[in-house]
């Protein structure tokens, strides 16, 4: 019966010497799965055991795209504040604190590096900053990222992630839509081709302007793509929704997108798309 006893009494671990469990060291998706973290990153932040695909930043999809070095570019641009907005914080309180946890200076970066050994210039939006929210500074750096793809005569990337547009901008904010896409007809005009990946959430004036304008639309799995949340449709069509209307599958089956790519295909099949858009030369063990 000794198994049941403790012979020695008394805790051996002195307080100083014990060691929390690090955090982090596993993952508990929505749908209740266990996963190692490191598993996770080396999977692409995709879930093996149900395919779930976590939301992930601009840091993570450019280590994902790129191939080995990349450059970002105009990285100091911020946000006016030409409202002089206030309700529960000011504006620049809001960015600043925005700033500082998430360690961007806006919703959005941009870049310009080799994909698959292929020049291609990429703007990914961050969900972390504001809600991934489109103020100025998105239309502006989406604008400059299109001037930096027709100067170097490259494809166009653009991974939409977002709220919806930035009411602390107010007007300002929408008229990026129509910036954003005046910029893409000039892209089009230089016969460069743009490839838009549409990621959960992409809501609002994002998805009312360059989400759709893509000459290829895609989507990862399960995102969630449309212009206003279920409610606010519902109350204003007066009908009945089809359960999913605003996943990715959905919209994928009455021919809102063109393709649903997993996370772990995305490089290959976005250099595919590109090669086929610009009659390059495929490479074929990627079909």
């Amino acid at each position: 019966m000794a198994w049941f006893k403790r012979t020695i009494k008394g805790i051996q671990t002195t307080t100083k010497d014990k060691k929390d469990t690090p955090e982090g060291l596993w993952h508990k998706t929505p749908t209740g799965k266990i996963i190692d973290t490191d598993e996770l990153e080396e999977n692409f932040y995709v879930s093996p055991e149900d395919g779930f695909h976590l939301r992930i930043g601009s840091d993570e999809y450019f280590k994902i795209l790129f191939d080995n070095e990349f450059k970002e570019l105009d990285k100091k641009i911020t946000s006016k504040d030409p409202l002089k907005f206030i309700d529960n914080k000011p504006y620049k309180k809001r960015s600043k604190d925005a700033e500082k946890k998430t360690g961007l200076k806006d919703a959005v970066k941009i870049a310009i590096g080799k994909s698959l050994g292929k020049e291609l210039v990429i703007a990914c939006m961050d969900f972390q900053y504001i809600g991934g929210s489109m103020g100025s500074v998105v239309g502006e750096k989406i604008a400059r990222a299109i001037d930096h793809a027709i100067s170097n005569k490259a494809p166009l990337l653009i991974i939409s992630k977002s709220g919806g547009a930035r009411m602390m901008e107010g007007a300002i904010s929408l008229m990026q839509m129509a910036k954003t896409s005046a910029k893409l007809a000039q892209l089009s005009n230089h016969k460069l081709p743009y490839v838009s990946l549409c990621t959960d959430p992409t809501t609002g004036g994002t998805t009312a302007s360059f989400a759709m304008l893509g000459d290829i639309n895609i989507s990862e799995p399960g995102a969630l793509i449309g212009f206003a949340g279920p409610r606010v449709v519902k109350d204003t069509t007066g009908q009945d929704l089809p359960e999913g209307f605003q996943k990715s599958e959905f919209l994928l089956e009455h021919g809102f997108l063109d393709f649903i790519t997993p996370r772990t295909e995305l490089k290959e099949k976005i250099n595919l798309y590109f090669d086929l858009i610009l009659n390059r030369p495929v490479r074929t063990n990627i079909i």
